[in-house]
């Protein structure tokens, strides 16, 4: 992968990252409610990827890549249901997880993408 398409790849993960990081560390006494709205975040920053190698990745090919790694949401739904009903430690806890996996998500992708790997 270039400098240039790093950046961006970097650029469009770490904001994803962020973003779910925000959702999740306020919905975190809810358990399993920010699912709703970390996935469309993850479906953007699949997108946006697929732009950075000049790949047309769909909305319907990017939700399935992104809830092809539901395995990492095993771990995050039993983090939250075992601390996230605890303010404030369960809210640090579910945030840094969702950015985690969105992190592994994004890099993993980006991976995929620069090897001319198709996603589907």
């Amino acid at each position: 992968m270039d400098a240039d398409k790093k950046e961006k790849c970097h650029a469009i993960i770490h904001t994803a990252s962020a973003a779910t990081a925000g959702v999740a560390a306020g919905l975190a006494q809810i358990p399993l409610t920010d699912g709703a709205l970390i996935v469309p975040i993850q479906i953007t920053m699949i997108v946006g990827l697929g732009k950075v190698f000049d790949v047309e990745i769909t909305e319907s090919v990017a939700k399935a890549v992104a809830l092809s790694m539901a395995a990492m949401y095993v771990g995050r739904a039993i983090s939250q249901v075992l601390v996230g009903w605890i303010p404030v430690l369960g809210n640090m806890v579910n945030s840094a997880t969702a950015a985690g996996i969105t992190e592994a998500m994004g890099w993993a992708v980006a991976k995929k993408l620069d090897k001319g790997i198709a996603l589907t």
